[in-house]
């Protein structure tokens, strides 16, 4: 068996795993680098990349049923298979230029998931890699679920590479990627259910926030059925049938497809992580602020597969990549982990985003706060294009004027919390935030009004 030895080999091409690898190979560090899939990782090839441009077909669809006889005369005819090809103009290049990348600064590429066969070696397309230093960014995967028949059930890869839509979709797990690929199905014509074994969803997120989510799914025709645990699913001659049970009754619904979308686990079931001496939970590898794993401090993780205080956002990955890459390169001022405030967004229609502090952290942190929240459809921005639902939820520190939380639903809820999170980054205070100056009338100069 060859063996070959490497300074640093990286496991997963994603954001946080391409930048690793790129900056210690210009760095002149031997790398090498390996993927079970396509090079390019989850949020460009499978993820939130091709997840929002068939949003974006959602989202004229809204706009134009909602401007139906205020100038709008005809709604338009959409295409799905139109809109895939569009959408693969945005992933299928991805994996050739990550390659392409990689290979021009001399790393070496292995087409397979890597096992551990010892603290610094690794068995991968039948070779022997030595390693000085190891990184995990191997991110995560759809977390299976083992009932009687949870086989049949697809996941969130599938339904983007979906040539036709069925006539009926059940989506198990009412978190992020359910609620807003049930509402890219529901806006195209599909009878949707949703299942959940929480009493809402979005459970991550404020509950009175959540509550305006739900009444427009359900206006859009999506059927919920919560506290509601899915036992079984069974194959029919044409459809399925899903069987749950809620608060001691049976719940049959009988659906063409069928998706896991009950949530997300860390990437590691591959790697025989034990026979590295490399220590991980539920929630992923175990590290330090410095990113190095809790037994095996030659190896570290970023990234959604890292079992750090960073959420499994791609922003996250790119400022842990950073941390990693500090250390590896020995830079005179090593990176620790330090996590600015984390927005993070629902790309339902409408959207909903979240930065700081829910109400029930903000009581728990033993500060003093003030909260206002309002519902606001009769302010101009949600007026001129007749949406319905425009809220908000923002949380201020009495003493010291800081914004401590800020919650909102809206059309443009996404970009409208990038400078919530920009003022909290910075500290500014409320008094600080009412002196600026913002372009009118956007939907960010309405968040002047919301502290």
């Amino acid at each position: 068996m060859s063996t070959t030895t490497f300074d640093v080999f990286v496991i997963g091409t994603g954001t946080a795993g391409r930048s690793v690898a790129l900056a210690c190979a210009k760095a002149g560090k031997k790398v090498g680098i390996a993927d079970n899939r396509e090079f390019g990782g989850t949020c460009s090839n499978r993820g939130c990349d091709p997840k929002k441009v068939l949003v974006g077909l959602t989202e004229i669809l809204h706009r134009s049923e909602n401007m139906l006889g205020s100038g709008i005369t005809k709604l338009p005819e959409v295409s799905w298979s139109d809109v895939q090809e569009f959408k693969k103009k945005f992933t299928e290049g991805m994996p050739e230029a990550t390659e392409k990348d990689l290979q021009e600064e001399g790393i070496t590429m292995y087409h397979q998931s890597p096992k551990f066969t010892g603290e610094h070696e690794l068995l991968v397309e039948g070779k022997k890699v030595i390693a000085e230093k190891i990184v995990i960014a191997t991110g995560r995967v759809p977390m299976p679920l083992r009932i009687s028949g949870g086989e049949h059930a697809l996941t969130s890869d599938d339904f983007l590479e979906l040539k036709e839509l069925p006539e009926s979709m059940v989506f198990i797990g009412a978190g992020y990627i359910g609620m807003e690929f049930a509402h890219i199905a529901a806006r195209m014509g599909v009878k949707v259910t949703v299942i959940d074994v929480s009493g809402r969803p979005l459970s991550n997120f404020e509950e009175d926030m959540v509550s305006y989510i739900t009444k427009a799914s359900e206006e859009l025709g999506i059927q919920f059925y919560f506290n509601t645990e899915v036992t079984n699913i069974k194959k029919l001659i044409k459809n399925y049938k899903v069987i749950g049970e809620s608060d001691g009754k049976k719940v049959t619904v009988k659906t063409e497809m069928i998706f896991n979308t009950a949530g997300r686990i860390p990437a590691v079931a591959e790697l025989n992580l034990e026979e590295g001496n490399v220590s991980y939970s539920d929630k992923g590898i175990k590290v330090t602020k410095k990113l190095k794993n809790t037994s095996n401090r030659d190896v570290y993780a970023c990234g959604d597969v890292a079992d750090s205080s960073g959420l499994p956002l791609t922003p996250l990955s790119s400022k842990e990549a950073e941390v990693v890459i500090s250390q590896l390169l020995e830079e005179e001022k090593e990176k620790m982990a330090e996590y600015a405030p984390q927005p993070s967004v629902v790309f339902t229609i409408p959207q909903m985003a979240s930065v700081g502090l829910t109400e029930e952290e903000a009581k728990a942190s033993g500060e003093p706060y003030q909260i206002e929240q309002k519902y606001v459809p009769s302010w101009f921005n949600s007026k001129r294009i007749h949406e319905k639902y425009y809220a908000y939820k923002t949380i201020v520190n009495t003493e010291t004027g800081q914004i401590m939380g800020a919650h909102i639903v809206a059309p443009e809820a996404g970009e409208m919390i990038n400078l919530f999170s920009m003022a909290m980054y910075s500290r500014m205070t409320k008094k600080d935030f009412m002196k600026m100056i913002l372009a009118y009338p956007t939907w960010g100069y309405d968040i002047r009004g919301m502290i």
